[in-house]
Formats: structure tokens, sequence, C-alpha cells
């Protein structure tokens, strides 16, 4: 009887933690999902060229068999091999999981120097050929002709939170060969051969115990086409900005408290994760507002190419 009742109750453990094992991996599934995406995108820096497309493809299937792992296949197994069979199977979800949640690392210790629209050289953006009038006019970076992070002479038409990176998706107003294998999102996002992926794209930038939240929408300091720093693993080049790898506007530069150059970390962020703040307060091309305004946020158009 003792041992009846042992196995009935071993019966029960299984299947009740083998669903719970598949109701994670499901829960998870998309998560996992996005690493095939990673491991596509990791960039040149990481993928050498030589290797075998393949190689490649048996690395994505690999991931996509934990993402697509069903209840069945959690809770379907002997006793002699559960603690094997799910310990691998949990293991390696938890491991494409851990890979999902870490396609945008920290970028740090970057030198950051603060630029604006409507300054020298900022009339215009890579994306904006009109940048300065879709803006509403001078973001002045004076604080003495600021308040509540934006300019006293105007209310901003677009984002007063914006930065600029390194890297143009763009080239003669058409994406560029690489920009499908280097960028993570480029799927996603893809609208488009004249359309950037890059535009409005959301960034948390770090100082210190303060994070603040900023759209790319310009490129700089100085290059426009460092992919491996911007998507990769290498460091900004030198250059005559003391060797910057970040532009921010002088909302940012106000809302972390940043000297004219200074230094921060940043990461890509999905606009999901975009948490309350005076970044979600103004601007056409900011998806908040449209939200605001009874639009859905998939409205927002990606960038098109600027005419030549």
């Amino acid at each position: 009887m003792r041992t009846l009742f042992a196995k009935w109750f071993a019966a029960v453990l299984l299947l009740l933690l083998g669903s719970a094992a598949g109701l994670w991996i499901g829960h998870h599934q998309e998560m996992a999902t996005a690493t095939v995406t990673s491991a596509f995108h990791e960039g040149p820096s990481s993928i050498p060229s030589s290797t075998p497309k393949k190689a490649l493809s048996e690395r994505a299937t690999l991931t996509l068999a934990v993402a697509s792992a069903t209840p069945s296949e959690a809770s379907g197994v002997s006793a002699g091999t559960f603690d094997e069979k799910a310990a691998e199977l949990l293991n390696q979800a938890g491991r494409a999981f851990l890979a999902a949640t870490q396609r945008y690392p920290w970028k740090t210790n970057i030198v950051t120097t603060v630029f604006w629209i409507g300054g020298k050289g900022s009339e215009e953006s890579v994306w904006d050929e009109n940048w300065t009038n879709h803006y509403g006019g001078l973001d002045n970076p004076d604080p003495s002709a600021r308040h509540n992070y934006i300019p006293t002479a105007l209310t901003p038409k677009q984002n007063p939170f914006y930065c600029a990176l390194p890297y143009n998706d763009l080239a003669e107003g058409k994406i560029k060969p690489e920009a499908p294998l280097i960028i993570p999102w480029f799927k996603k996002a893809y609208a488009g051969a004249d359309r950037s992926v890059c535009w409005h794209r959301w960034l948390a930038i770090r100082k210190g115990d303060r994070t603040c939240y900023a759209q790319w929408e310009d490129c700089g300091p100085v290059l426009i086409d460092h992919f491996r720093y911007v998507f990769g693993e290498e460091r900004p080049n030198p250059n005559l900005q003391r060797g910057a790898g970040l532009n921010v506007s002088p909302a940012v530069r106000d809302y972390l408290g940043l000297q004219p150059t200074d230094t921060t970390d940043w990461q890509f962020v999905e606009v999901g994760d975009v948490p309350p703040g005076p970044w979600r307060d103004y601007g056409e091309n900011n998806p908040f507002v449209m939200s605001n305004q009874a639009q859905p946020l998939s409205s927002l158009s990606p960038a098109v190419a600027p005419s030549p």
C-alpha cells in the first residue's frame, strides 16, 4: 500500500512539475525566439565572415527548438529520465531567456557630448532635412532659457529628449547591405528599402543613479558608420570630440546633470520598457504622445530617407 501511494505521489509530482516547466517555457517563448534574431544580428565582430550559413542555421534551429518546447515535452517523460530531461530543457530555456533579455547590453563609460537642434551642424539630421522646422525652432541649450527640460521660447513639436549615435542605416536613400545582419530589431521594424529602422529608436542613458530615456534622432558624433560599436562590442573610435560615442540633447543633459563633455552608460530599450517621465510629454515623433491621441503605437511610420 505504501509503495502504491509513493508511486501515485511521484506521478502527481512529475505531472505538476512538468506542467509548470511547460508553462514557464511557453510564457517566455517569445523572448526565447528573439534570441534567434540576436544570434543572427550579433554583427561581423562576433560572427566571422567565414562562418557557414549551415552553422548559423543550426544555431538558430537549436534556439527555436528550445523556444518551441511544449508542456507535453516537459511532462511526457518517464520517472527515470525526468530529472535529466527536465533539467536540460529548463537549463536551455533559461539560457535562451537570459540571452534574449540581454540582447541590448549596456555600453559603459562612454564619452558623451551635448548637441542641439538648430545649432551649428545640427540644423538638419541625416534622416530629416527639415529637422529644425519640424522641431519648432532652435532648441536653445542655455540653461537660463530653459524650463522643465524644454526651451522657454517654444513648445517642441518633437521629443526634446533626443540623441545621436555614430551609425546611419541608410546610404543614398536606401537601406545599407549590412543593416539586416547587424540591427537586432531589423526584421520587426522593416517597412521598406528607403525607410530607416533606427530613427526614433529609444535608448536608456544612465549617469550615476539617474537614468533617462531618449530617442535616436541623428547620427554622430563625427562618424555615421561605426556599427561595430553601436551594435557590437567595440569602443568608440578616437575623434576630435575626445573619443565621444554619444551626443545628447540639452534635456538629457539637464535631467542627468551632465557637463558639456561627460561620461554615461547607454543601452537600447523597447518602447514598452520606457517608464513614465518627461520624455513622454512632447513630440509628434513620440509614441506615447501619439498613444494619448488615441492612435496605436504601431501607427508611427519608420523614417523615410530625405530627398536627395
